[in-house]
């Protein structure tokens, strides 16, 4: 029986799932979770009541958090590109820049984004300035960080470029990288370029009126 992963194709972590997955060319069980497919919720409500996705279950093992259901994938079905690497110093640099995208990048990223959904006398003005400094901040660093690199972590696609795709190509679309900040977009066009990356971008593009704050006209 194949795995199941349980996810909707426009959620940030759940592109960041699919990405590791169409690398490694890992067949799967894709479980919609929308309107259309209730059946699918309940499941996904029964096994984790949080009702937070993406969820992976693989025969009787359920495991939720995107990062530790890549690392699992490359556990009980590798592929040609290895998430983490083998070596362990190595392996640090890749788990470091995965929570730097995940933590630094897609977590002030949704501030603004959650904020315009909420009713005009309950948004946080003073929380969505704080989360473009605090973008503005990780921009610069990352830029410093990706000149003379190709990937997030180095020379090898990973884990940490798998966070990183969805990241920036959200955060480019609240808050966009200044022009000045030329490793750093160089490096979100490489990663749009890839074709997992592409996959994931394309297979969500159905989905783009969702966006609260307009998805822009590009990418």
């Amino acid at each position: 029986m194949l795995p199941q992963l349980f996810a909707h194709p426009f959620s940030s972590y759940c592109q960041k799932v699919l990405i590791a997955l169409y690398e490694n060319h890992v067949a799967f069980d894709f479980r919609m979770l929308d309107g259309k497919h209730e059946a699918n919720s309940e499941e996904l409500g029964r096994r984790w009541p949080l009702r937070k996705f993406p969820v992976l279950v693989d025969g009787d093992r359920t495991v939720l958090e995107a990062s530790t259901i890549i690392e699992y994938v490359q556990l009980r079905h590798p592929g040609p590109t290895p998430m983490i690497p083998a070596d362990p110093e190595a392996a640090i640099e890749v788990r470091m820049m995965d929570r730097i995208f995940d933590n630094y990048v897609m977590t002030p990223m949704q501030v603004p984004v959650f904020d315009s959904l909420r009713p005009e006398g309950e948004r946080d003005p003073r929380g969505v300035r704080d989360a473009f400094k605090a973008l503005d901040a990780i921009y610069a660093w990352l830029d410093e960080r990706m000149a003379g690199r190709q990937w997030a972590a180095g020379d090898g696609f990973s884990l940490a470029d798998c966070a990183a795709a969805p990241s920036l190509f959200y955060a480019d679309w609240v808050h966009p990288i200044p022009d000045a900040h030329a490793s750093l977009k160089a490096y979100r066009a490489r990663l749009l370029d890839r074709p997992c990356v592409a996959r994931a971008v394309d297979e969500a593009r159905p989905y783009r009126h969702f966006f609260p704050l307009g998805a822009p006209d590009r990418d």
